[in-house]
């Protein structure tokens, strides 16, 4: 008996693990620490489909990074107006937040380069940059869609690590292997283990916090659905069948739920009880707080706050657009610009073939976002002190102060005040000194 008991313990009826059967066992029960969880390409689409709120882990960092988009600098206006053009007829913004959103959900984001040259070429050569007609398009796609990848395995290489050819899908009636070099790709990869080519899908080391938020939603469920309910007590239970009882808790059941009267007998007792829910609030916010924490993804951005604006106590998303930004400089950038390198080179996109090493630009991101009325106004506040501090104290004069704040064309929208951490170690530095000097010189 006790055996039979013992076994017992290590199954539990959760409908994410056995549908509501028994007999499947629950990995939370068994679970190992560092037992790494792979999921096949059906697992993740299916996780995907039906959570929104892995929905929103995967896409929001991906609308974010291309929300705002880019600036390009450089003197030739005509040329700036003409790439831009380009990039929105190529619609560009939509295919780097479809790469980065394919990269969260299958590891790997890619986009083809659908490039025209003046000669007959072939997908496994390298694109000829001197002999580039047009760029027609470029398609976003999943690391679903490739089969492998070769990559430079020489440590010594200075291309170690770097794919050099993917493998796709056979074409149509072809036994042929559809090889194609990187150079007409773009490739978006941000997390790889050392002897693997492909990229991991987030979802893998994010499965077991899933599946504990999956089970506290059902399990909020049923305390819901129990939350009140109603005890009746009779003397004549005691002298019913198994099968009578079950009739009459039916009956009673359906008459309690739609009749807001019952008739009992004198010696027969009704009543109402709650489901104690106590300490329930911590256990979930403990989910929530390990989710936040894996995803490095606020609790308000997961649950889709509106974005772009941030009060004065939202340290964490102000936190989240500065690892926002961080991903545009250091994993959009570089693609962006290998792309507009391939259009400069192209003959027939910007009035000639043009080297992109002859020209001077730059690819700026837009501003993620602003501050509410409120807190903008505190910060112009202790700017404007700081400002009238250095004026006094003799390190910036009124001019190099309005120059800084309000520009050309009086005031801006946003605070040309950079915070970095040099300058404004240069400037307490400066000011001491302007301190002391002026106590030596009254004393």
């Amino acid at each position: 008996m006790n055996s039979t008991i013992e076994r017992a313990k290590e199954f539990r009826n959760d409908f994410m693990q056995g549908n509501g059967k028994a007999n499947e066992r629950d990995a939370l029960v068994r679970q190992t620490p560092g037992h790494r969880r792979l999921l096949s390409k059906e697992e993740l689409k299916s996780l995907y489909a039906t959570n929104m709120i892995i929905q929103n882990i995967i896409n929001i960092p991906a609308e974010d990074i291309t929300r705002n988009w880019i600036t390009l600098k450089m003197e030739d206006e005509d040329l700036k107006n003409a790439i831009m053009q380009k990039l929105r007829d190529l619609k560009a913004k939509e295919a780097f937040k479809d790469m980065r959103r394919f990269e969260r959900l299958s590891g790997d984001g890619l986009i083809s380069l659908g490039v025209k040259q003046s000669s007959l070429f072939s997908l496994e050569d390298p694109i000829d940059t001197d002999k580039l007609k047009s760029l027609e398009y470029i398609h976003a796609f999943s690391g679903f869609k490739v089969e492998s990848m070769i990559s430079n395995s020489d440590v010594f290489s200075p291309e170690y690590g770097s794919v050099e050819q993917y493998e796709l899908p056979k074409k149509v009636d072809s036994a042929k292997r559809n090889l194609v070099h990187a150079s007409r790709i773009l490739h978006d990869q941000t997390r790889r283990l050392e002897d693997e080519t492909k990229g991991q899908p987030l979802l893998e080391p994010l499965y077991d916090i899933l599946t504990v938020m999956d089970t506290s939603l059902w399990s909020v469920g049923q305390i819901l659905y129990d939350f009140t309910f109603k005890t009746y007590s009779s003397e004549d239970i005691e002298e019913m069948s198994r099968e009578e009882r079950r009739e009459l808790g039916m009956l009673m059941d359906y008459m309690f739920r739609t009749e807001a009267l019952a008739i009992i007998g004198k010696d027969e007792k009704l009543e109402k009880k709650s489901t104690n829910v106590g300490g329930i609030k911590d256990l979930l916010d403990y989910v929530w707080d390990m989710l936040s924490g894996a995803t490095r993804m606020p609790k308000t951005v997961i649950k889709g706050q509106e974005a772009g604006t941030i009060t004065g106590a939202q340290y964490d998303v102000m936190n989240y657009y500065s690892r926002i930004a961080a991903m545009q400089e250091n994993e959009m950038k570089p693609q962006l610009e290998k792309l507009i390198r391939v259009l400069l080179w192209c003959e027939d996109e910007l009035g000639g073939r043009i080297d992109p090493e002859s020209i001077d630009w730059e690819i700026q991101f837009n501003p993620l976002w602003d501050v509410d009325a409120k807190t903008d106004a505190e910060i112009r506040k202790m700017v404007a002190e700081t400002d009238d501090i250095y004026i006094m104290n003799g390190v910036l004069t009124s001019d190099e102060v309005r120059d800084t704040r309000f520009g050309r064309y009086g005031l801006e929208p946003t605070l040309a005040f950079t915070g970095d951490e040099a300058e404004l170690n240069r400037m307490a530095e400066e000011v001491y000194r302007k301190q002391k000097e002026s106590r030596e010189q009254d004393g």
